[in-house]
């Protein structure tokens, strides 16, 4: 029979009360991120660029979720994390703050992972920072991207998903033809937007790399580096054949056709095809090395 979540006979005394640090822990987080995932889900979330902030969201509180009885049960080392605790979770409220005083979602966001970590020092010590850092640093991916890498980075990426889209399809016999990043295949014109760079794609897709190689938990150090290395070029590979496919979709079914698919499976596409070569990748690594899955971790 499992235990509680948090145990009343846990040795946890911080304010005099067992569980008093954790349900004030919990009472602040709300108090602080709760009306910002509202405003971010009203605003910024409803967007193409940042579609993936719910997501990340869920996974990380089914990521707490899970470790919750191993983070009850794990000794305390209060002692231990107070020294580093403080001027952690101190950070973390001061870019909270700034974030508010400034409007600027990048220190609100960025400040989840400060206090998360701050807050498990203090309450449990150094041992559960251990054991929760995957969902600590699963927090960097709700951070929205700065204006200015987006742009930087958006145009170039643009010219070469439009360049090696237009050769793939005029290799096959497409009647596809380029100016910059505007294709023309047959009597559609098409424009590669902003939305089709793979930036945010790539970004999106490299928080759902990382908690597959989590999940996946292999001991081979080889295996996990080259599927951390691989997650960039999957997402762009798949970002390409999204774009493919909606070039022949125009092509073959007209423009009405392709917008809809646009705005409807192209996400969808991308992500699927996305996790079949994280899976496929995975599985030869696995039987090329020969590399095996971690146990699962007791408490």
């Amino acid at each position: 029979m499992s235990s509680p979540a948090f145990p009343l006979e846990s040795r946890s005394s911080w304010l005099g009360a067992p569980n008093a640090g954790w349900v004030i822990a919990l009472l602040g987080w709300a108090a602080m991120y709760l009306p910002v995932y509202w405003w971010a889900g009203n605003t910024i979330w409803q967007s193409d660029e940042h579609a993936h902030g719910p997501i990340v969201l869920a996974v990380l509180v089914w990521l707490l979720w899970g470790l919750r009885e191993s983070l009850a049960q794990s000794p305390d080392e209060v002692q231990l994390g107070w020294g580093w605790g403080w001027p952690v979770l101190a950070f973390g409220l001061l870019l909270y703050v700034l974030g508010q005083v400034l409007n600027f979602s990048i220190f609100l966001f960025a400040s989840q992972t400060f206090v998360l970590a701050g807050a498990l020092l203090l309450l449990k010590g150094t041992r559960a920072l251990r054991l929760a850092w995957f969902p600590i640093f699963y927090t960097i991916f709700m951070i929205p991207l700065p204006g200015v890498l987006v742009d930087a980075i958006t145009g170039p990426l643009k010219q070469w998903i439009s360049a090696i889209v237009e050769n793939i399809l005029y290799g096959v016999g497409y009647p596809i033809a380029r100016t910059g990043v505007v294709i023309v295949v047959g009597q559609y014109q098409m424009l590669v937007a902003d939305a089709c760079s793979g930036l945010n794609s790539m970004f999106s897709l490299s928080a759902l790399g990382t908690v597959f190689m989590y999940l996946m938990a292999r001991k081979s150090v080889l295996h996990n580096a080259i599927m951390l290395a691989s997650i960039l070029p999957i997402a762009f590979a798949s970002n390409i054949i999204r774009v493919i496919i909606l070039v022949l979709i125009t092509y073959h079914f007209g423009d009405e056709a392709g917008q809809g698919f646009l705005h409807g499976a192209a996400g969808m596409v991308l992500m699927l095809v996305a996790l079949v070569i994280f899976f496929l990748l995975d599985t030869l690594l696995a039987w090329v090395l020969g590399s095996r899955r971690k146990p699962a971790a007791t408490a």
